[in-house]
């Protein structure tokens, strides 16, 4: 059975005005596309444990087919005790959250390095990018230099409201770090899926960049 590792972010605030966490469609959708594909999926986290979710991200009470991974977020486990090597490939789901632990995170930057220097698959969504922010391969290279991809654009962060209390806007930053970034339509579902990475550019992106992850994978 191939096995793939979600990385969420335990951020549970921008600052004392603006709850955050993760956008819980971003992980539910994708997290049922690859269980009903046949995949065991794991999730983890800087620091392990319940995930925040944003509060903006539930709307009334979340469809019952969610359940399974809404369970799946009450004690996530440590990503510093998980061996990149037993995934076959690893996803990113979004939620400003992500903004604040997943950029430069040692254990994260280890996973995404071995992921890409043996040709495994890295997906993410919307902000989930952000967990690339910083990582080097071995020969030096940002993560991302040269890759095709999208995420939450900055015009899509500008419409939050929230730019100005955000640690770097996550489409400028990826650029900064030699990404082609392609973004589409604020808020239009657009996923960009180049060799082994597939990113979604917004939540509306999530379920389409599930689909193609596992295309990959199965490639």
């Amino acid at each position: 059975m191939k096995k793939i590792l979600m990385v969420l972010t335990n951020s549970s605030e921008i600052d004392k005005e603006h709850e955050t966490g993760l956008w819980l469609g971003e992980f539910a959708e994708p997290y049922n596309e690859f269980v009903n594909s046949g995949f065991q999926v794991r999730a983890a986290s800087p620091k392990g444990g319940r995930i925040p979710i944003d509060p903006n991200s539930v709307e009334g009470t979340p469809p019952d087919e969610w359940d399974d991974a809404i369970a799946m977020l009450q004690n996530t486990e440590v990503l510093s005790a998980l061996n990149p090597q037993d995934f076959n490939g690893i996803f990113l789901p979004g939620g400003h959250g992500t903004m604040f632990d997943l950029p430069e995170d040692p254990s994260l930057q280890k996973a995404l390095a071995y992921f890409a220097e043996n040709n495994k698959v890295i997906g993410a969504v919307c902000h989930g990018p952000a967990g690339f922010v910083g990582t080097k391969l071995s020969n030096g290279k940002w993560l991302v230099d040269g890759v095709n991809l999208t995420g939450f654009t900055n015009e899509e962060e500008q419409q939050t409201g929230l730019d100005a209390l955000m640690p770097f806007l996550l489409e400028s930053k990826l650029r900064e770090q030699g990404a082609q970034f392609e973004g589409a339509a604020a808020y239009s579902d657009h996923v960009v899926a180049d060799t082994r990475f597939v990113t979604g550019q917004n939540p509306q992106s999530s379920k389409s960049a599930a689909v193609a992850f596992v295309q990959a994978i199965n490639s």
